[in-house]
C-alpha cells in the first residue's frame, strides 16, 4: 500500500518550535508543505496549498487568532486542524472546527504518536482505537471516527 504522505501545515510564530515539529511531521512520514507565522499567512498558505493537516498554535505573530485560522481551514479549505497550545481551556467547545488539541508542552514521542494516529483516522475515516496520551479529539471528530464521546474536562 503506497499511499501519499499527508501534506501538513505549520502555523506557529515561535521558530524553533515550528521548526522541531517540521522535523517530527518528517519523521513519521509525513510532509511539511510550509510554516505560517500570522493568520494572514497561515490563511493564504492554506487556501494555495490545501493541507491534510495543519498543526495549529492559538496564539500567533498578530495575537491570538489561531482559532479563526482553525475555522477558516476547516470551512474554507476543507482541511483539519490540529490545536498545539499552552492555552487548551480557551479553545471554544466546538474546537473551531479542528479535530483536537495537544497542551503545551507536549514532548516529542507525544507529537509522533498522535501523528501517526490522525494519519490512520484521516486515511481510513476511524479511529484506530481510543487516542493516544496527550492527544483529546474534539467531540465531532471522536464522533466521525467512531468513539464514545465524553463531556469536556473543564
Amino acid at each position: 500500500m503506497n499511499e501519499r504522505p499527508l501534506d501538513v501545515l505549520i502555523v506557529e510564530d515561535e521558530v524553533l518550535l515550528a521548526t522541531e515539529l517540521e522535523f517530527l511531521v518528517e519523521e513519521v512520514g509525513c510532509h511539511p508543505v510550509g510554516m505560517a507565522m500570522s493568520s494572514d499567512e497561515a490563511m493564504a498558505m492554506a487556501s494555495d496549498l490545501r493541507p491534510d493537516l495543519a498543526l495549529v498554535d492559538v496564539h500567533l505573530r498578530d495575537g491570538p487568532t489561531g482559532v479563526d485560522v482553525a475555522r477558516s481551514i476547516h470551512d474554507d479549505c476543507g482541511g483539519v486542524a490540529l490545536f498545539m497550545t499552552a492555552n487548551v481551556k480557551r479553545l471554544p467547545d466546538d474546537f473551531a472546527g479542528a479535530c483536537g488539541v495537544i497542551g503545551k508542552p507536549y514532548s516529542e514521542h507525544g507529537v509522533k504518536t498522535a501523528l501517526s494516529y490522525l494519519t490512520i483516522c484521516l486515511r481510513e475515516g476511524r479511529a484506530p482505537g481510543p487516542p493516544p496520551v496527550g492527544l483529546e479529539l474534539s467531540p465531532a471528530y471522536a464522533e466521525r471516527w467512531g468513539l464514545t464521546v465524553l463531556p469536556r474536562a473543564s
